[in-house]
This record gives C-alpha cells, structure tokens and sequence, in this order.
C-alpha cells in the first residue's frame, strides 16, 4: 500500500505544481495585457489632444477677436460683394437689429463700447461692432449714408440704429470728415436778410451828401 500511496501523494503534488506555475502565467500575462493597454490608452490620449490642439489652431481666427486693422478699402469692397447682400439684403446694417436689455423698457442709453481689450465683450454687440468689415471712415460714403436722415441730413440717434456710443461717436466724427472733404453733400440752411437796413442807410448818406 505505500508505494501506492507514495506514487498518488506524488502525483498530486506534480498536479498542484503545474497548476500554480499555469496560474502564475496566466496572471503575468494578464498584467502585461493591461500594462500594454493602458500604454495604448495613454497614446490615444496624447493623439487626440494633439489632434484637437491642431483642429483648434487650423480651425480659423476667434470670432471676438476685433484687434486686426481692416483697411477702408477692404471694407468698401465687401459693401459691394456677394457675402454683404446676402447677409443684409437690400436692407441697412442696423434694421434687422435688435438690442438685449432687461426689462420691457429699453435703456435710455446704448451701452458705452462693446469691444474692450480688442475682443468682443457683449453676446449682443451693436451693428458696426458685430461686423467687422464694417470700418467707420470718412472715405466709405455708403456705410455712412445708411445712417443719415434723408428727410433733414442729421445723423440718426443711436436709440433708432442701436449702435455702442463709441461707435455713435465715431460716426458722428466721420460723417462731419466727410462733409468737410466733400465726400457728402449736405443743405445749407437758408437765411433770409432785411437788406433795407443795410441799402436805407447808404441811401440816407447819399441823400445827405
């Protein structure tokens, strides 16, 4: 019975050994699987913050960005292009426009500037603001007839077009540059003279005389 006894006691020793080794193999592999993903894991990440920081560079200039000088030229150019008519029709910039205010009474005044630091700091910036092919200058005649009265040649309230009031200054100033080079015609008003105060009394001098 011993020899027996010895060769099954050895033979599940051979059993238990051989299994533990298995086992051991199986979680070493399993460790290295995991290292090996969570290698693969890392470098997807890498990839596609490098893939987004890309996307985000070659994905075009910031919107609010306003601190790029637009030449004068540009912007009368772009008053007779296609992307201008079909944005505002045959309308002015600032008749589809409406401000955000609280409240069912609109302030009695526009906001001071809706650009600060050369970025957009409004989610509703006035018209001139909002667009900035839209340059305010004494040599751009269309833009600045479209904020003109045709009835009396003043310049119309910032309460009816909705522009910042530093832009409603800007425009006052370049509207008046333009009248002065002769870029804009306007009326001069009328006076009339009681001349008979002037020729009475040379005729009053000759009668003396």
């Amino acid at each position: 019975m011993l020899p027996i006894a010895r060769g099954i006691y050895s033979g599940l020793a051979n059993i238990t050994r051989s299994s533990r080794g298995a086992l051991h193999t199986a979680s070493s592999l399993r460790c290295k699987a995991s290292e090996t993903a969570e290698e693969k894991d890392a470098e997807n990440a890498e990839g596609e913050a490098g893939g987004e920081e890309n996307q985000s560079s070659s994905s075009g200039p910031d919107p609010k960005d306003r601190s790029k000088v637009i030449p004068v030229e540009t912007s009368m150019r772009y008053l007779k292009s296609a992307a201008y008519k079909q944005t505002y029709g045959n309308d002015f910039v600032w008749t589809q426009y409406r401000r955000n205010h609280k409240g069912m009474y609109a302030p009695r005044k526009t906001r001071k500037t809706c650009i600060r630091q050369g970025r957009i700091s409004t989610g509703n910036p006035c018209p001139i603001c909002r667009d900035e092919y839209l340059v305010l200058d004494y040599r751009n005649t269309e833009l600045l007839e479209q904020f003109i009265s045709p009835h009396n040649g003043n310049v119309l309230s910032y309460s009816k077009t909705g522009l910042c009031q530093k832009s409603h200054l800007r425009l006052t100033v370049a509207v008046q540059q333009a009248r002065d080079s002769g870029f804009l015609t306007y009326d001069v008003p009328f006076r009339e003279y009681d001349y008979s105060e002037y020729y009475g009394q040379e005729q009053k001098k000759k009668d003396i005389n």
